[in-house]
């Protein structure tokens, strides 16, 4: 390795909405400050502004002080690239980034037009570059940002419906194919982004969300397009719980890392709902998070770059506590050992292996 590498750590979705935002971090803060980028996706926006867009129960919008929470963990790297950034319109997106930007952090996906948004941030830390990017596939109409329309950046997706079998009621296979125009345009980042630095992350807010190892038609033609442009890692977030990690052409894609710090109204009605649709088992230690039993299991990707690129990526198995805040789990804790099957379980129809390296999880 080289002696001027940096440590980038990646974590999943943001948007706790129970106070005291402080607590959050708890466990967390001494292993996030000894990183050099610290990465988070916000999956709420903050702002008092705004009309509520879409139908259904208003999701999303919170006072702007409670974005401390990215500044107690340390956060200098945000996606708001999500699919609820424009929940309050174009106001409730633009007060999040200057919200997140007054304390420090980039953002990244979304911004006043889509050349902002498609704007990266550059990272520079002992002479390393690293651009980062963002993308979101679960996307409203009109989220998507325009030339002169704030929203995020899209990769949309076609889908269809196919026959299995010649037998009516049997459920049909689905299938999803990328915009063929959104994905050139992340294509072009890249590489336009690549020319600038030694590495490039790219985040994408995409997928099944509760369902486990269940991984879209459109995700591995997204991902292999994104690394053969010049991507060196990709960190995935909306599912909620912790999906397959997939290594395509010797870089490492991490289809969700789950809920990093994130909350939800208890609600018995809608936690009944989802486990109906979506055929889960909720935790009833867990009201808080109604996305299943394994909602509650997240981890934190950490890549080592240095001028010759990524040449490290592990990750940190983790797990949220009753408080809901996440709790780096260490090697020799049965709960560590578990969330090591759990993930090599999730990840079994994609190339990948994972090794123990003391409280790291090494993926090659």
């Amino acid at each position: 390795m080289s002696k001027k590498s940096i440590v980038l750590l990646g974590c999943g979705d943001i948007g706790p909405i129970h106070e005291p935002m402080a607590a959050y971090a708890t466990h967390v803060k001494p292993t996030l400050a000894a990183a050099d980028i610290r990465f988070g996706q916000a999956e709420r926006i903050y702002s008092d502004r705004g009309e509520f867009q879409v139908h259904g129960l208003p999701h999303g919008r919170l006072k702007p002080h409670m974005a401390s929470v990215f500044s107690e963990c340390g956060f200098n790297v945000i996606s708001v690239a999500g699919n609820h950034a424009m929940d309050w319109g174009e106001v409730g997106l633009l007060d999040t980034i200057a919200n997140l930007r007054e304390r420090g952090i980039q953002t990244i996906g979304g911004g006043r037009n889509l050349e902002e948004a498609r704007r990266p941030a550059i990272i520079e830390c002992k002479g390393v570059r690293v651009a980062m990017l963002a993308y979101c596939s679960i996307l409203s109409e009109k989220y998507e940002a325009g030339p002169s329309r704030a929203g995020v950046v899209p990769l949309r997706v076609h889908t269809y419906y196919e026959a299995h079998e010649n037998q009516p009621g049997i459920p049909p296979r689905v299938v999803t194919i990328p915009y063929e125009e959104d994905l050139k345009a992340m294509v072009e980042d890249i590489a336009a982004a690549k020319k600038n630095a030694h590495a490039v992350v790219v985040s994408h807010h995409w997928g099944v969300h509760f369902i486990p190892r269940l991984i879209a038609d459109y995700q591995p033609v997204v991902a292999e397009a994104a690394f053969a442009a010049g991507a060196d890692l990709i960190l995935g977030h909306h599912a909620h719980i912790p999906k397959a990690i997939g290594v395509h052409g010797g870089k490492a894609c991490f289809y969700s890392l789950s809920n990093f710090i994130f909350t939800t109204r208890e609600n018995p009605a809608r936690a009944a709902e989802f486990a109906k649709t979506y055929g889960i088992v909720q935790d009833p230690d867990y009201p808080r998070l109604a996305f299943g039993t394994d909602a509650k299991r997240t981890l934190v990707a950490k890549a080592l770059i240095s001028t010759r690129g990524v040449e490290r990526v592990s990750f940190l198995p983790a797990i949220l506590d009753k408080q809901m805040r996440p709790e780096i789990l260490r090697n020799g804790d049965p709960r560590f050992d578990d969330a090591v099957n759990y993930m090599d379980w999730a990840s079994e129809d994609f190339q990948h292996k994972f090794t123990v390296e003391g409280d790291e999880v090494v993926v090659t």
